[in-house]
C-alpha cells in the first residue's frame, strides 16, 4: 500500500500567519501548526508514527524549510 501523501499547500488557509519581528513581515506557523508538528515529532522520536502522520510530519517539514528559506531572503534584503 502507499503511504498517504500530504500536500504542504494544504496548510495554506489554516497554519499558516505573517508576524511582524523587527519590522519584518515573517512567515511563521499558526499554534496548532505548531503544536501538531510537536506532536508529531514526539511520537516519531517514540516509533509509533502511523504513515499518514509520517506524511503529514514530511509535509510540515517541507513547509518548515521554505519559510526558513524565504524569511532568510526578507532579513537579507531588509
Amino acid at each position: 500500500m502507499t503511504p498517504a501523501v500530504v500536500k504542504p499547500s494544504s496548510w495554506l488557509t489554516t497554519g499558516i500567519r505573517v508576524e511582524k519581528v523587527n519590522n519584518l513581515n515573517l512567515f511563521k506557523f499558526t499554534d496548532e501548526l505548531g503544536l501538531r508538528m510537536q506532536e508529531l515529532l514526539d511520537k516519531k522520536k517514540a516509533d509509533s508514527l502511523t504513515p499518514e502522520e509520517a506524511a503529514q510530519l514530511e509535509a510540515i517539514g517541507e513547509l518548515d524549510v521554505i519559510f526558513s528559506y524565504i524569511n532568510a531572503i526578507i532579513a537579507s534584503q531588509a
